[in-house]
């Protein structure tokens, strides 16, 4: 399928923005707590794109990493957001494994301007029944959660810090599984990767 043939579907009416967006929002503020995004919307495009189609706007720098440029193309005709360089995107979208060296990097933002940084959507497997345990604390966590995401690169937690150490600047990230599961992982959590 085209990217011009799956545009259609990346445009999300008014109120599957909000429903998005509410989304969003709740898994960064509960974090490592699984939300749901619609269904109706996990079916019809890549949920991994949909916080991207959600937030994007004409000032706001969008890179979409896949295999080819599907996606890209559709978020592009879809928001008219500018596509931009890894590095430079506030919006990211990782349709395919994304590696640790792309982590780290991420657009940080700066402590001046943290709102700069990147909000990146990485499709996973599963939040949970992977190889490596995390346990995950910080504002917005009651006390300590357990998560064991399967789908991330070795050295993705190292990466993470690495992007988060610089607070207020950092990264926030979102775990999408294909069935429209979302982890979110503010700059503010702290992982600590058991062996």
């Amino acid at each position: 399928m085209t990217s011009t043939a799956i545009a259609p579907a990346a445009v999300l009416r008014p109120a599957e923005s909000q429903q998005v967006f509410r989304t969003v929002l709740e898994a960064l503020s509960r974090p490592g707590a699984p939300q749901e995004l619609p269904q109706d919307l996990v079916h019809r495009t890549d949920p991994a794109v949909l916080p991207v189609l959600a937030l994007a706007d004409l000032g706001t720098g969008v890179c979409v990493l896949e295999e080819s440029t599907k996606w890209a193309d559709a978020v592009a005709l879809a928001t008219s957001a500018p596509m931009r360089p890894l590095e430079l995107a506030r919006l990211v979208a990782a349709v395919r494994p994304v590696t640790a060296d792309e982590i780290t990097r991420l657009c940080r933002g700066t402590a001046p301007a943290p709102e700069d940084a990147a909000l990146a959507a990485l499709a996973v497997s599963d939040v949970d029944g992977g190889d490596r345990r995390w346990r995950i604390s910080g504002p917005g966590v009651p006390g300590e959660l357990t998560l064991a995401p399967r789908g991330l690169p070795e050295g993705f937690v190292a990466a993470r810090a690495e992007a988060v150490a610089g607070y207020p600047a950092g990264i926030d990230v979102l775990l999408v599984t294909d069935d429209g599961r979302v982890v979110g992982l503010p700059r503010t959590t702290t992982i600590i990767e058991e062996d």
